[in-house]
């Protein structure tokens, strides 16, 4: 994989080094330890997939600095609700979300292998990291998976300029019979805000049609609207951009699909109990809403039978005439698996910006890792 020069200047970090390190400064705020191993697993994850907004970059400013204002329990205590056959309702209580979501996600594959079906719906939850962590815990136990989580408010509805909903992902993870499974793991807003942050930390503009400011033009200036999308002065836009020609309202009624999904079955938080700041605009917890859906695709023709063809769709997809000047068509999951592979061999790409808060978390907590970079 040719990464020319949108690394150059990253330091280049091996998959157990980085993890270790996360975990280490997860314990060092209070986390337990075998729950600080789910979350460095979830966080490294994402950055061996090439995901690099849900990595190391969001240890400190969404986990650690949330810990330390108190708005984010490092002890998880997780309540279940209600628990059926085919269906649970767990509370997190503000706990860790990686943590939460793992247990839920594994309870969904439980009930899918005793019933074909399960589903568990999560309140009181956190930030839970990438969703196609949880689709693939599914697919590696030959299942389909199915998560959405709700966010704070960001996108604005077709037609609208406030930020109402979240991010809002609706992420499935699906197997096949090729090395790597399809994952479709995406935000229903046309961007998200951990993209726009990769483009603050390489001080570039952002590309029109991602975010929309209160005069419902198209914002482009990154740093500002990273602190206008927190005070409700920009909101990003929904799949399918601003307005309905060229499909908005599809993305929009995605994103409310994960909303209703992720607040009405649990009895949960939504849109703007989601701000995170009180009347006084003081900080409080994000009371997030997951949900997680595992499908046993045995109970139907056979898990053999679904693998090969969902592979073979996959394989005539990336086989069809491509547009001129196009090399290859991607399934989803393929871009990662070959992120993977490369960074397998080569590490994970730690840029200046997070070069510094590394840095700032080991003489903090008192690491005592050897970061080569802290001597340059």
């Amino acid at each position: 994989m040719d990464y020319g020069d949108a690394y150059k200047d990253c330091a280049w970090m091996d998959f157990d080094t980085l993890e270790n390190f996360m975990e280490d400064a997860l314990k060092a705020v209070g986390i337990r330890e075998e729950d600080a191993k789910i979350i460095g697993e979830v966080l490294i994850e994402s950055d061996k997939r090439g995901i690099d907004s849900h990595g190391i970059g969001r240890l400190k400013p969404i986990y650690i600095d949330r810990i330390n204002k108190g708005i984010l329990n490092p002890v998880t205590e997780i309540e279940v609700l209600k628990d059926d056959m085919t269906a649970a309702v767990l509370d997190g209580h503000n706990g860790m979300g990686h943590v939460i979501a793992k247990k839920a996600m594994t309870m969904a594959i439980e009930k899918a292998k005793e019933y074909g079906m399960g589903m568990v719906a999560v309140r009181n939850s956190t930030h839970y990291g990438i969703a196609g962590y949880y689709a693939t815990m599914a697919t590696d136990a030959d299942m389909i998976g199915i998560t959405g989580t709700n966010a704070r408010p960001s996108i604005a509805p077709t037609f609208g300029v406030e930020n109402m909903m979240g991010t809002n992902p609706l992420t499935f993870g699906i197997p096949t019979d090729e090395p790597f499974p399809f994952v479709l793991d995406c935000a229903t807003s046309v961007s998200q805000r951990g993209k726009i942050e990769v483009y603050g930390r390489a001080g570039k503009d952002l590309p029109p049609g991602w975010v929309i400011g209160r005069d419902g033009k198209t914002r482009t200036d990154t740093q500002q609207v990273l602190k206008d999308l927190t005070t409700g002065n920009a909101a990003l836009t929904p799949l399918g951009g601003i307005g309905d020609q060229t499909g908005g309202y599809k993305g929009f009624g995605y994103a409310m699909i994960v909303e209703i999904l992720s607040a009405a079955l649990q009895d949960g938080s939504f849109m703007k109990e989601l701000n995170g700041f009180d009347e006084n605009h003081n900080p409080i917890p994000y009371p997030l809403g997951h949900f997680f859906i595992a499908i046993d695709p045995e109970r139907f023709m056979g898990i053999e039978i679904f693998k090969k063809i969902a592979g073979n769709i996959c394989r005539q997809i990336r086989a069809s005439e491509k547009a001129p000047g196009e090399q290859r068509i991607y399934t989803a999951g393929e871009k990662e698996w070959e992120a993977y592979l490369y960074r397998k061999e080569h590490g994970c790409p730690v840029p200046p910006s997070l070069q510094k808060v590394m840095i700032e978390l080991n003489d903090t907590y008192e690491l005592h890792y050897d970061l080569d970079f802290e001597k340059e």
